[in-house]
């Protein structure tokens, strides 16, 4: 089989086995799908991918419960580097002001690959949240909503913000989205890396 056929299929393998691992709770192989300096970007964690499964392990020892679904992935590969986009939900329940309501938020997992003696690991990774919504678990009894909580955050993720917020996270206010400048900086993060350019973080 061509070595970029193997290449892009360990890609994807990475990213699923990422979803699935982390979704349940085997954190073991979920630390093999990164490098030894794995970062992890998202709402309400920034930081190592060590200090993002002992994070993760706490949540899921208290039942916080946060999946993940994955779609289609577009990959640019160069050499041992690679940028795969994997179009994503995020779904979350959590009591919001004493309703348990699912946060569902649609987006993308935007990963900086590299390949390295184990294979290919996830360097870096930082979601692109584009729209998201908020729903009671029982019909008719959803949460009244704060509009100044709820307005400190992007479209993208401000129902999931909200949501994380109640219940004791501190959430990063400028995520990327759709569009806008946060994001046309990760893309310009994105060619520098397939360039050979070090990752700045």
């Amino acid at each position: 089989m061509d070595i970029e056929i193997i290449d892009r299929l360990s890609i994807r393998e990475a990213v699923e086995n990422w979803v699935v691992w982390r979704d349940a709770g085997d954190w073991e192989r979920f630390r093999s799908v990164w490098s030894d300096d794995g970062m992890m970007i998202a709402t309400w964690f920034q930081g190592t991918a060590d200090e993002f499964i002992r994070v993760s392990k706490e949540g899921w020892n208290r039942g916080v419960s946060i999946l993940h679904f994955l779609g289609g992935t577009s990959i640019d590969l160069t050499g041992k580097r690679a940028i795969a986009q994997t179009k994503m939900t995020i779904s979350q329940r959590a009591a919001v002001d004493g309703v348990v309501c699912d946060i569902i938020c649609t987006g993308r997992f935007y990963d900086f690959f590299e390949k390295c003696e184990r294979g290919w690991k996830v360097v870096h990774r930082q979601p692109i949240y584009e729209k998201d919504r908020i729903d009671a678990v029982v019909p008719g009894k959803g949460p009244e909503l704060d509009p100044e909580i709820l307005g400190l955050f992007p479209q993208g993720y401000r129902h999931l913000a909200y949501a994380q917020t109640k219940i004791g996270y501190t959430v990063k206010r400028d995520m990327p989205g759709l569009k806008g400048p946060e994001v046309e900086a990760l893309y310009e993060m994105g060619r520098a890396w397939l360039n050979g350019d070090a990752l700045i973080r």
